[in-house]
């Protein structure tokens, strides 16, 4: 996958410092070899900001050739049986897990994160493919409906694709986000378009890869990169059905081109997401469930916890408690298990982060640790901070900060602490923390969010891939995973076949219903379908 500079090699015997390796050119070369782009691009890697490669860079023309490849593709795609799609699927999930190690480099080397964190990406897409791998023919076999009459009309809704599907993944969790949505919707017998983020991009073409070496025929899934204002407005253009996961102002751009030409979308945006931990809770769980929840991937996580409301009996006790284990964190740039958190992955992050937490020390707040960056360990680190003393009047209140920094309130009772929890714009994910599982339960049905993790951050609702998973008011609309994650990607058609009688007046030999007759039959037969007690 990479090369140590000083050794031609290609192994990884040595791989603690990120510096000594670069992307092997045949693998590069590989990988873009099939990208409809007729420019050049490169960006560089978090960690030191080193080149990473040259890649193609695509053009609206290019974006229009790829989706008409993709269309004459689609046809023999979906005729596929739906259960070949899916085996498809499953020799996939066998050669991921297999081959890990090539996409753990990648991601760490484009995103900055710890070995761990992409192995999250890892996990999660093998969860999600295995998923729909089993349960895409159940999801979109026909299915018999009630009839207008029963035993007179039989209905079956049977479920077509859309056609191809545009894709747009964003840079923070290339693997996850781009399996979770490109491939329930080829399973769905779509084409996918998909433009991967440029600083991305090559995680993205390795799916491709292995899903083609998995049997995909390589025609039906195409991939253009380039800037978001052009490349991913000419995708949802020519879309069937526009994917996008990314902030919530390019969300709503998206959803109005999507609905100005009447096609389907899902979105997946941004969140200011909420921890609760209340007076029963386990406080060593809970203050390790905040550091997963807070400083994955640097906090570079659409779900990542930005608040934490703990119950004024146990507030001092948790907050000191995270304060030490925020402060232990070990950060640093290798492509070994072994940091805790890695780096950001650009400027534009990095100083988000320094405006918001700047904002709010000048405006009143503490920082109860870290609060600077690290230029020691890298040109983009910044250490995990906690605040606290933060209020409406500064940035980091309400605005999604999408980095390491978490403020720390206090609540009296669950009415105070789901007022403050729902008191946001977003909606995607929360974390509750009980001893009471009921009590967890019945508290999260309260939290207008997507997702509710009750003693865990985010990974368990995520990794429970037969249920949806997605964001309410501004964090999205539509949702990935189970039923609905595989079904938005197609449409839905009902076939009624009517016998016997018709819908409308009839004659029975010599007995015709009509009129006055036709209209007191019909008010007798729906009254006794009620009593029957029939849907």
């Amino acid at each position: 996958m990479i090369h140590r500079t000083s050794s031609s090699s290609g192994t990884l015997s040595d791989p603690t410092d990120v510096r000594d390796w670069v992307f092997d050119p045949e693998l590069v070369h590989r990988l873009v070899a099939d990208v409809h782009g007729s420019g050049s691009t490169f960006r560089r890697s978090p960690f030191d900001e080193r080149k990473l490669a040259d890649i193609p860079e695509s053009s609206t023309d290019d974006v229009a050739r790829a989706f008409a490849g993709a269309r004459e593709a689609q046809e023999e795609w979906a005729a596929v049986p739906v259960r070949r799609r899916a085996q498809v699927l499953l020799r996939f999930h066998d050669l991921l897990l297999a081959r890990q190690e090539e996409i753990l480099d990648l991601i760490q080397l484009e995103t900055g994160k710890t070995r761990l964190h992409a192995l999250e990406e890892v996990l999660a897409s093998a969860a999600v493919v295995r998923h729909y791998g089993r349960a895409a023919h159940s999801y979109l076999k026909p299915r018999r409906r009630g009839g207008a009459i029963p035993g007179v009309t039989r209905t079956v809704e049977v479920r077509h694709p859309v056609g191809v599907v545009g894709q747009i993944v964003p840079w923070n969790y290339p693997l996850a986000l781009t399996v979770s949505d490109a491939l329930p919707a080829l399973a769905a017998g779509n084409a996918v378009v998909t433009k991967p983020d440029t600083q991305s991009a090559l995680s993205t073409l390795w799916v491709r890869e292995l899903l083609v070496e998995a049997g995909l025929p390589r025609e039906v899934w195409r991939t253009v990169i380039g800037e978001g204002p052009v490349v991913g407005r000419a995708v949802v253009e020519h879309a069937d059905y526009a994917c996008f996961t990314g902030s919530t102002r390019t969300g709503r751009e998206v959803g109005r081109r999507a609905a100005d030409r009447l096609v389907g979308c899902s979105l997946e945006l941004g969140g200011k997401n909420a921890m609760i931990v209340f007076e029963d809770a386990d406080l060593d769980r809970a203050v390790d469930g905040a550091l997963r929840g807070c400083f994955a991937s640097a906090g570079q996580l659409c779900m990542s916890i930005e608040r934490i409301y703990v119950h004024e009996v146990v507030a001092a006790e948790f907050l000191a408690a995270f304060a030490q284990r925020t402060a232990a964190l070990r950060l640093g740039a290798d492509l070994e298990y072994g940091p805790d958190m890695g780096s950001l992955v650009s400027r534009q992050q990095l100083r988000t982060v320094q405006e918001h937490v700047a904002d709010a020390v000048a405006k009143g707040a503490e920082v109860v640790v870290g609060g600077r960056p690290r230029p020691d360990l890298g040109p983009l680190f910044h250490e995990p901070t906690v605040l606290s003393g933060v209020d409406a009047s500064m940035r980091v209140f309400a605005e999604e900060t999408f980095g390491p920094v978490v403020s720390v309130h206090r609540f009296a009772d669950e009415s105070e602490a789901a007022a403050f929890a729902n008191d946001t714009d977003y909606g995607l994910n929360a974390s509750v923390w009980t001893r009471d599982g009921a009590r967890g339960r019945a508290f999260a049905a309260r939290l207008r969010t997507g997702m509710v993790n009750v003693n865990e951050s985010y990974a368990s609702a995520f990794g429970s891939v037969g249920s949806p998973m997605g964001g309410r008011k501004s964090s999205g609309l539509g949702r990935r995973h189970g039923a609905e994650g595989i079904q938005r990607f197609t449409e839905s058609q009902t076939i009624a076949q009517q016998r016997l009688l018709p819908m409308a007046p009839f004659a029975l030999g010599p007995l015709k219903v009509e009129g006055a007759g036709y209209a007191a039959f019909m008010t007798r037969s729906l009254r006794l379908l009620k009593q029957l007690r029939l849907r």
